[in-house]
């Protein structure tokens, strides 16, 4: 059984790629699938979408697999789970999201997306928590994401590679979920280093830019995505609006308790997303 302790991902000499491949194959081995169609990384306040997709076969302990970490944020479980989806695919659920503001570096962070890659899933469903700049999204509304704009002066790529970002977020997927909800509203997310919430200022500077939303994840877990040849899925939560939209003081319980409110509702929405792809 695989430690974390080294993490293999932590010595700049080792591939990612194969590191991915390894725990590819100990997921294999551990749920009995030889191959997964879809995966899912739930963020706060969509991890009841877990029990709603499908059958769950196998749950691992991330931290068990080469190169996951357990995960340093409350509302985050921890587990690798295998779901037989009504279909007859199978959906790898990834509850155990590496975040860049723990300071293990990029690799860390997008090895759960390499991961997937590797079981064979060719969409990647990417969703989080996260602040809203429209006044007009209200706590606990679901948003699509269209793009993002990438502020953590960080990337997974390494050396000379070029990746086409230009239609990233899948307009396809996007228009399968206005399909199941056509209330869905779409917007730019904007990821931020954290672990600190963004200063009324900087929220002001992301809107300037053009994002419509803010948070600390997603966007470095895309660019993988993509380098590994999956089609994307985004979808944030507003959790609360951002510093400086919203009036009062932020805090990650504010966070927990929106994402705990809104989601039965964003958990069933998301599983029936899934069961039409």
């Amino acid at each position: 059984m695989a430690t974390t302790h080294p993490n293999l991902l932590d010595d700049p000499a080792n591939d990612p790629f194969s590191i991915a491949a390894m725990a590819a194959f100990e997921i294999a081995e551990r749920t009995g699938v030889k191959q997964h169609d879809i995966a899912l990384t739930l963020g706060s306040g969509w991890g009841k979408a877990a029990d709603l997709i499908g059958e769950t076969t196998a749950t691992i302990p991330a931290h068990e697999v080469t190169g996951f970490s357990k995960p340093a944020l409350e509302g985050h479980v921890g587990s690798l789970r295998s779901v037989l989806l009504p279909s007859g695919k199978r959906a790898l659920v990834i509850g155990a999201r590496t975040h860049y503001y723990e300071g293990h570096g990029v690799r860390r962070v997008v090895h759960s997306v390499r991961t997937a890659a590797a079981a064979g899933a060719k969409v990647m469903i990417l969703t989080n928590g996260a602040g809203g700049i429209r006044e007009t999204w209200t706590p606990g509304t679901p948003v699509l994401i269209s793009d993002h704009i990438n502020l953590t002066a960080a990337s997974p790529l390494e050396g000379a590679t070029f990746i086409d970002l230009t239609d990233l977020y899948s307009a396809r997927l996007r228009a399968v979920a206005r399909g199941v909800e056509p209330s869905l509203d779409e917007g730019i997310y904007t990821q931020f280093r954290g672990p600190h919430y963004e200063t009324p200022a900087e929220v002001q500077m992301a809107k300037a830019i053009g994002g419509h939303i803010v948070g600390m994840s997603t966007a470095l877990e895309a660019i993988a995505a993509r380098q590994s040849g999956m089609e994307i899925l985004g979808l944030s939560l507003i959790t609360n609006l951002a510093a400086g939209i919203q009036k009062t003081p932020l805090s990650h319980e504010e966070v927990l308790d929106a994402g705990r409110s809104a989601e039965p509702v964003i958990s069933a929405l998301l599983a029936r997303i899934v069961a039409e792809l």
